[in-house]
């Protein structure tokens, strides 16, 4: 019997689920919208939200805890600085789940987590940043006289 267990299982192994549920994190923080299975969603917004209200605390303890589980300091600065800012009068609730319809293939239900009051220039933002600098470095090498 389940009785107060909490979280599903998702067919993986604990370690394997919680690297994924880390990773899923550190995305959704840094693009502020993701799509994935409505399962895994549903139980992403406890790990984001968790995260979130470490940035409100502000405290050191705080962005130890929050960099012992993302690994990514320009992320914690990111929920340090803009994100506990943006929420900072909000109690909770700082994602949203949608539904998105079936997947292709193994038809899965699919969905789009999301922040509330989003910044709709911060998804991608680190891929066109890269793109174009790799479509600057190839500029140089054809300019230079040969």
């Amino acid at each position: 019997m389940r009785h107060r267990m909490s979280g599903r299982k998702l067919n993986r192994t604990s370690s394997h689920r919680k690297a994924m549920f880390v990773n899923m994190t550190v995305a959704l923080l840094k693009h502020e919208q993701i799509t994935t299975t409505k399962p895994k969603a549903k139980d992403l917004r406890s790990f984001v939200d968790r995260m979130i209200t470490l940035g409100k605390r502000g405290d050191l303890h705080s962005r130890r805890q929050a960099l012992s589980f993302l690994k990514d300091k320009e992320l914690v600065t990111k929920l340090f600085s803009v994100l506990a800012e943006r929420y900072k009068e909000r109690n909770g609730g700082y994602s949203r789940v949608l539904s998105s319809g079936f997947r292709y293939g193994d038809a899965a239900p699919m969905a789009v987590i999301e922040l509330v009051d989003r910044d709709v220039d911060a998804k991608g933002a680190d891929d066109k940043a890269r793109n174009a600098q790799n479509v600057s470095d190839e500029a140089i090498p054809e300019s230079m006289p040969a």
